[in-house]
């Protein structure tokens, strides 16, 4: 089982940053692909925004680039999403993704954390 914590959300004001964090724990043994995904207030289904692979090829949702950036520390299990010059359109709860090998299993199994909101308002 694995368990996906992110932390870093919270209230700032356009133009303004935050650095969101993920990580995780539990009986693994490595972490593939590394992801961020929001649902913002009006629609039900999460929205890709970023991910990164063991080799650190990054990709992004077109609106966030060159305001976002992920990062990841595989020693410490952790992902990061470093956001810069948020707007009001990116208000939303954040979610933290990643496929997992496991000595169960032969194929990654894929884990979500619980989410973490951030409200962009003046």
């Amino acid at each position: 089982q694995v368990q996906l914590v992110e932390s870093g959300g919270g209230l700032v004001q356009p133009g303004g940053s935050l650095r969101l964090s993920c990580q995780a724990s539990g009986s693994f043994l490595a972490i593939y692909t590394m992801r961020w995904y929001r649902r913002v207030p009006t629609r039900r289904q999460r929205e890709f925004i970023a991910q990164i692979t063991p080799s650190g090829d990054a990709n992004y949702l077109d609106a966030v680039k060159g305001r976002f950036t992920i990062s990841r520390d595989d020693g410490k299990n952790f992902w990061f999403l470093q956001m810069n010059n948020l707007e009001p359109e990116d208000t939303a709860v954040y979610y933290c993704n990643g496929d997992f090998r496991m000595a169960t299993s032969h194929t990654p199994e894929d884990y979500w954390g619980q989410g973490t909101q951030v409200t962009v308002s003046a």
